[in-house]
Parts: structure tokens; C-alpha cells; sequence
């Protein structure tokens, strides 16, 4: 994504910091739900982490298209970024879903990483010569 912008500013540069934040939390969450063999507390940490990256990832998205303008090839090639948004919706569910049953919000995450298999190639697609 940052391949598709030309300048950035200093939002957007918090913006990415602030991506980044949540990115190094997944380690954490990822060997505190393997440790506890997927109870519901760290389940939920680990979904909460998610959400913030999606959300993270959303504010970066938003800042560069800002800053760069609406009809840029970013803004453009992103569009209404209905992949995004549907991933941090599914987060969003799956949270408070962890707390009834660990396996039902864990199968959540699973099910946007699956939707996410399939590589997003608006960008390299607007950007090609």
C-alpha cells in the first residue's frame, strides 16, 4: 500500500506506528492463547489484537488516501474497501462471541484469514503500467 503513495505526512507516519503497535502484539497473544490451550480470556485477547490491527490498517488506508487525495491511484484502487470492513465487523462479532465459547470466535478469525487466503490485487491491478 505505501508502494502506491508518492509523500507522506506526519499523520500518516502515526498512523503506520500505530499499525505497528498492534502487529507486534500478535506474537504475545498468539503464545498466550497456545499456552492455554484456547481458553476463553486469552481468545478474546488475541481477537481484540486483530480487531485493532484491522482497525490500525483502516486508519493507515484512510490517513494516505488524505493526504494523497480522492482520486488518487490508492484511493481509487482501494475503492470502498469492502474486505477491510467485513474483517473488522467479523472481529468485532467474534470478541464478545469468545467470551461464551472460545471456539466460536476462534473459528471467526479463521474464517477471515480464510477470506483473506486469496491476495487482494486492487492495487498492483491500478498501479500496472
Amino acid at each position: 500500500m505505501l508502494h502506491a503513495v508518492t509523500q507522506i505526512d506526519g499523520r500518516v507516519l502515526w498512523a503506520n506506528l500505530h499499525l505497528l503497535f498492534w502487529l507486534s502484539l500478535i506474537p504475545f497473544v498468539t503464545g498466550w492463547v497456545g499456552e492455554n490451550h484456547f481458553e476463553s480470556v486469552p481468545v478474546v485477547l488475541y481477537g481484540f489484537v486483530l480487531l485493532m490491527c484491522g482497525i490500525a490498517y483502516t486508519l493507515l488506508a484512510r490517513a494516505l488516501i488524505a493526504h494523497q487525495g480522492k482520486h488518487s491511484p490508492l484511493a481509487l484502487a482501494l475503492g470502498k474497501d469492502r474486505k477491510g470492513w467485513a474483517s473488522i465487523v467479523l472481529y468485532a462479532l467474534a470478541v464478545p462471541l469468545s467470551m461464551l465459547h472460545a471456539w466460536l470466535g476462534f473459528a471467526i478469525y479463521v474464517g477471515v484469514a480464510i477470506l483473506w487466503f486469496i491476495p487482494d490485487r486492487r492495487i498492483e491491478a491500478r498501479l500496472a503500467p
